[in-house]
């Protein structure tokens, strides 16, 4: 887009901020307001694209975003901050209007609202020592966390903060990219090697006052990094401007940035305790990007039986430098940001030692960042779990493979290879079938842009199959190779028909079905511009893959500045890479992803998700290349990561606060999918079960194990007697009076029969959370606490009439005609998607209480903002688990028990275990919500956390 162009649409955009909501989306306003913006300019009808300018503003007004919500602990806070105070903020206000230059009203505005939650939780910088901040900003992946945290440093200098370190990731890659954003957005320019400021950029031309000039001691250089040579000539005093520093997470830069703090260059007093220089009247905010990469301490810090931890423990060494700079500082704020925050609410909320202080625990606030409705995260691409357990409303952007490993598990690029692995398709030094339609796919995006008239935009693909560079090094040469074999054919027109048939038949498949289904989807959210004609699609597509570089992302500053050199043409790149591309480095424009990674671990796979973030007007040509086992597992993480938002609401409006979100955390099933050394001990794992659904998904593969589950069930109904309700008590309006028809309900049961049953069942082998003995005994210290003593059991035994699937009998004549069935999602044993029917959970309740969970449900819906998603029509399952809490359920809570006999069919006649035609059991177990502090330990065999789950990074 050209600055002419830009110009336009900034003031048009100005000119429509007064209008009336209900009218700055009209179509005509907005063409009245770009020509007035013309007109300003003294241009006329040929001198820019009046078309595409509406258009671009139509989509900037489309967009809302809802409100933050937060958790906050006001123990030593002092209130200071009203928005008034900014009107005298110049390095807000001159940030606030760069943004709108490109980014809808409406999301600058939710930015300004959104930091000023933040830092309103931070102490007044003005206010007497000593005073200590820590607080969690949790965002999505890719969603905007830099423009929160660039917000949030100008506001905080603005207010009077001094010094500003910002920790940007563990590679020079990112560190560089961090530094050049907060040039643009903070500073005002451009940093030269030797800490000089350079061309102005970015904020500078909102205000071009040298008196505001913000000081910098590091640079965009690779080896731009803070250094004690540069810093010898760094004076600082309370009255200068604020200092920025942009470093990594390296263990030698940091003890290089402490020692200049503790000098007499910051430093002006003595800590009469510890002997340490100090600085007692400079203000400190640290930003911790990534927070839960590095910045935990992994080792275990043990404590005695009152609590009290041992101050000798030696935390891991970026955590105990971070510690140790903000404990150099009598007035300090920590805010870390992630989108993964499961490692950072392990953190024991009183360790501490006397060199570093309190552990960073973010006791003062968690903060949920909203997302605009146009960002594109997990539960957007892969859908949530329908009511029949099959995942809805996702994408059709996703195309599964397997053809990079063969059956003997060998081939391209198998699970597990080494560093030595060379890859080879079929004996050959040739790419997949499956990598090479996705180069393919990425050819014609790039060509689908350039018609829309997004020639100059950057274009991305990211191939991720390998954490080896050596072995990256292979796939980068085989890739580069098909380019040019491509290139020459399309340029040259050497051999082109079939390669041009064969991308035609790619286009009109792919393409043409899914930007109808995406345009239908995505709504006023992203005005999708119409599909190019084949015809104009073939005439471009040779300049397009010319333009074409293939390079692997090695962690060096280059990477991170090539989008900087292309800014006026566009970059057009395919990024082979690994870990260096699994946290913070953003690929922009990134349209195809191609994805192979073992690691089973939830945090490391949403932070390897690249391909969430904001995709305006290209929605629709965006793929993802993976397998079908990862699929799965991101569905999981969709369903975790949205049952954890509202998890967090729900505590947002009774007044919840940091600590006691740990404990809600802590009950997540996705929560044993992390590291256990980031959960603070190498040798177990911590599970607490309170307010949570936990059910099977896997079941063991031979007959001895579903023999003994078999039995373990037909014992606890002979114990439990007559059901007390045979489907549902009373009809329900919104619900098939059928429902629950064929199932069975005992009430009333003593713990220890449904503690004996978890005893008894086998479970798969892995590391599952639904671990029947685990569960057990966290149901007995819950008894010793007079919770949990007596259970509701159900037998679930919905299964379609007349499907064929085998029927069976328990004990005391209770037949399950049809067994219920379950999609197994993996061809070897018995693996499946969910158990549950969300509705499950309501299968004992009544029905006014029904609609009292039901209300609980819209509610939080409300609350959540997000009117994309339906008005629920049914009971959710925290609403219902709120039911069997103390004040509904009696003294002592209730616990839910749900019980499946599942057919032994994926197919009729299609057994999962050969010769096996009983029930295969499953369970679910629906805990309330409670205050009782109660875990239980969870032995982790570490060969096998390793085989299943890869490392911790």
């Amino acid at each position: 887009m050209s600055d002419m162009q830009l110009n336009v649409i900034s003031i048009a955009q100005i000119l429509l901020r007064n209008e009336p909501e209900e009218s700055t989306r009209s179509p005509k306003l907005i063409a009245d307001k770009v020509s007035l913006a013309a007109l300003t300019l003294g241009l006329g009808p040929g001198d820019f694209d009046k078309d595409a300018a509406v258009a671009e503003l139509v989509r900037r007004f489309s967009h809302w975003v809802p409100n933050d919500a937060a958790l906050s602990d006001s123990a030593g806070h002092e209130d200071w901050f009203n928005p008034s105070l900014k009107k005298d903020w110049r390095y807000w206000q001159r940030l606030q209007r760069y943004l709108e230059r490109t980014m809808p009203v409406s999301v600058v505005e939710a930015l300004d609202r959104s930091t000023d939650g933040i830092i309103e939780q931070l102490e007044n910088p003005a206010r007497e020592a000593p005073w200590d901040r820590r607080g969690l900003v949790v965002g999505h992946v890719q969603s905007g966390k830099t423009s929160s945290y660039s917000a949030l440093i100008c506001k905080a200098a603005d207010a009077g903060y001094k010094i500003i370190v910002v920790l940007a990731g563990m590679h020079n890659n990112l560190r560089s990219q961090t530094q050049i954003r907060l040039e643009e957005s903070f500073l005002g320019y451009e940093t030269s090697p030797f800490r000089e400021p350079g061309n102005p950029v970015g904020v500078f031309f909102e205000d071009r006052d040298p008196d505001i000039h913000p000081n910098c001691a590091t640079s965009r250089d690779e080896k731009g990094d803070f250094n004690g040579a540069a810093a010898q000539k760094f004076s600082v005093s309370p009255e200068q401007r604020p200092w920025l520093f942009v470093v990594k997470k390296n263990k030698s830069v940091l003890e290089r940035l402490l020692k200049w703090m503790r000098s007499n260059h910051v430093a002006n007093a003595t800590d009469p305790e510890t002997g340490r220089r100090i600085s007692t009247n400079l203000p400190l905010l640290v930003i911790d990007d990534e927070a839960d990469n590095a910045s935990v301490d992994t080792g275990e810090q043990e404590f005695d039986e009152n609590g009290v931890p041992d101050p000798e423990h030696e935390p891991k060494a970026i955590n105990s430098l971070i510690r140790r700079i903000l404990a150099t500082f009598a007035k300090s704020a920590y805010v870390g940001y992630t989108a993964t925050p499961f490692a950072n609410v392990f953190i024991h909320r009183r360790a501490k030692t006397k060199e570093e202080g309190e552990d960073l625990f973010p006791r003062s606030f968690i903060r949920n960042l909203a997302a605009p409705d146009n960002y594109v995260g997990p539960t957007r691409v892969f859908g949530l779990t329908g009511p029949d357990g099959e995942r809805v409303d996702g994408l059709p952007l996703i195309h599964a493979f397997s053809d990079h490993v063969t059956d003997d598990g060998k081939g391209w690029m198998p699970p597990g290879h080494d560093k030595q692995h060379i890859p080879m398709f079929k004996g050959e030094d040739a790419l997949p079938p499956s990598l090479q339609a996705a180069v393919r796919s990425f050819l014609l995006a790039c060509a689908t842009r350039a018609c829309r008239g997004q020639r100059s935009r950057h274009c991305s693909m990211l191939i991720h199959v390998t954490r080896f560079t050596a072995v990256q090094n292979h796939v980068r040469r085989q890739v580069d190779e098909y380019v040019k074999r491509v290139v020459q054919r399309l340029s040259r027109r050497i051999d082109e028909a079939a390669l041009i048939a064969e991308m035609r038949e790619q286009w009109e498949r792919d393409f043409v079905p899914t930007h109808d289904v995406v345009r239908d989807a995505v709504g006023e959210a992203d005005q999708l511009p119409a599909l190019p004609a084949w015809e104009d699609i073939e005439r471009v597509l040779p300049d397009v893959a010319a333009d074409i570089v293939v390079k692997t992302i090695n962690g060096s500053a280059k990477d991170a500045l090539d989008y900087v050199e292309k800014e006026t043409t566009g970059l057009k790149v395919i990024a082979i890479g690994g870990d260096k591309l699994a946290r913070g480095l953003t690929l922009e424009g990134l349209i195809t992803s191609y994805f192979v990674r073992t690691t089973r671990m939830y945090d490391t796979l949403m932070q390897m998700g690249r391909w969430f973030g904001y995709r305006p007007g290209y929605l629709d040509v965006c793929r993802l290349y993976t397998t079908s086992d990862l699929i799965r597992s991101f569905g999981l993480i969709a369903d975790a990561a949205e049952e954890l938002r509202q998890e967090f609401d729900a505590m947002v409006a009774v007044g919840g606060t940091p600590d006691t979100y740990g404990l809600k955390v802590a009950a997540h099933p996705s929560l044993l999918v992390t590291s256990p050394m980031k959960m603070r001990t190498a040798q177990t794992v911590r599970l607490s079960y309170s307010g949570s659904l936990t059910q099977t998904i896997a079941f063991p593969g031979t007959k001895g194990a579903l023999q003994g589950n078999l039995d373990a069930a037909a014992q606890l109904i002979t114990t439990m007697g007559p059901p007390a309700v045979t489907g549902p008590e009373q009809e329900r309006p919104d619900l098939p009076p059928d429902r629950w028809k064929r199932s069975r309900v005992w009430r009333d049961i003593p713990a220890a029969a449904v503690t004996a049953f978890l005893k008894s069942y086998v479970t798969a082998p892995g590391i599952e959370r639904a671990n029947g003995t685990v569960m057990a005994e966290f149901i007995e210290e819950m008894n010793d606490r007079g919770e949990l003593d007596l259970w509701t059991v159900a037998l679930v035994a919905e299964g379609k009439a007349g499907s064929g699937h085998p029927s069976y009998t328990f004990p005391g004549g209770i037949e399950v005609k049809d067994m219920p069935t379950r999609s197994s999602k993996s061809t070897r044993g018995f693996s499946i998607g969910v158990l549950t029917d969300p509705a499950d959970e309501g299968i004992d309740v009544g029905f006014a209480d029904w609609e009292s969970a039901l209300g609980a449900t819209v509610a939080a819906w409300e609350r959540e903002g997000n009117k994309k998603r339906p008005r629920p029509e049914r009971a959710g399952g925290r609403a219902l688990r709120d039911l069997r809490t103390r004040e509904h359920a009696g003294p002592g809570h209730r616990g839910l028990l749900l019980l499946y006999p599942l057919s032994p069919w994926r197919e009729k006649d299609d057994p999962i275990i050969p010769d096996w035609k009983l029930p295969v059991i499953g369970f679910a177990v629906s805990f309330p919500s409670s205050d009782q502090e109660v875990s239980v330990e969870y032995k982790v065999d570490h060969l096998l956390w390793e085989e299943q789950y890869e490392s911790a990074e």
